[in-house]
């Protein structure tokens, strides 16, 4: 069953078509004329009579009797080998339909799924190599301005599930998304934090807490009044992990051994915002 994360980068790009054509464009050195329209396909396609085929998301750059470029978005969180060669398959089809490029855009949670999918995927068919296009989380911008996550909020959330470990990333989202109407806002605060990893999603987290973000999402609701001991030390720990801060045997002995929930929350709030690890205990 597909995961939270996998529904919502697949949603991030059905509802915002032009982010994939200027994604794979970018990535792959290609062109697509300025203006062209673009629209969401159908995601189910077939090479009848055998085989339907079913990608996470279809996209069509130019008109339907017209098309310029075709990008199939993928979702894949997990390293699998047979997805390459399905992709191929993908590829191969949805070109036979269109007649245009297509292009296969893999989104990964991480830098090291990313790389594994980057390879060129060798064929039986002769001259036919595929090469997925892969989103690196280098490519995406580590965006700290309200006024950016306002007009591009699609992207904003791939910031955030980026780059989140960066405070000023996510500061910058919640103070963006306030400039949104409030059906968009939830929307794309829902996204991010659902393709975020653990470690950002409790800056998210700490940033509802503080009264800085908006809590008015089924999410946001039911994190902000969970008032669990379990996984707090592990939360500090992987927040402090994910902003690169090294932590000492002693430190995180500390940390784990805590049973105070108030003096853990605490310390999850530094650790979103803290210069050194000693600043927790300060």
């Amino acid at each position: 069953m597909p995961s939270s994360w996998h529904d919502s980068v697949t949603a991030v790009f059905s509802e915002n078509p032009e982010l994939a054509v200027e994604i794979a464009t970018s990535l792959n050195g290609t062109w697509v004329p300025r203006g062209i329209p673009v629209r969401v396909e159908a995601r189910n396609f077939n090479d009848r009579p055998s085989t339907d085929f079913q990608a996470d998301a279809v996209i069509v750059a130019g008109t339907a009797r017209d098309p310029v470029r075709a990008v199939i978005v993928e979702a894949q969180k997990h390293t699998l080998k047979d997805k390459p060669v399905q992709w191929a398959r993908y590829a191969a089809q949805l070109w036979t339909f269109l007649r245009c490029p297509v292009d296969v855009l893999v989104i990964c949670p991480d830098a090291k799924s990313a790389f594994w999918y980057a390879r060129p995927v060798v064929t039986t068919l002769p001259g036919y190599t595929h090469l997925p296009i892969v989103l690196p989380p280098s490519a995406v911008p580590a965006m700290i301005s309200p006024d950016e996550v306002a007009a591009r909020p699609a992207m904003a959330a791939l910031s955030v599930a980026y780059h989140g470990a960066n405070p000023a990333v996510c500061r910058a989202f919640a103070d963006g998304l306030r400039q949104l109407p409030r059906d968009h806002a939830v929307k794309y605060h829902e996204h991010a934090f659902n393709i975020s990893p653990l470690a950002v999603q409790r800056i998210l987290e700490q940033l509802m807490t503080s009264g800085t973000w908006p809590v008015y999402t089924p999410i946001a609701k039911e994190h902000f009044g969970r008032g669990k001991k379990e996984g707090e030390a592990e939360a500090i720990l992987l927040v402090l992990k994910a902003r690169s801060l090294a932590v000492s045997d002693a430190e995180r002995e500390r940390i784990t051994s805590c049973t105070d929930l108030k003096q853990l929350k605490t310390w999850v709030t530094r650790a979103a915002t803290a210069d050194k690890t000693s600043d927790l205990f300060a």
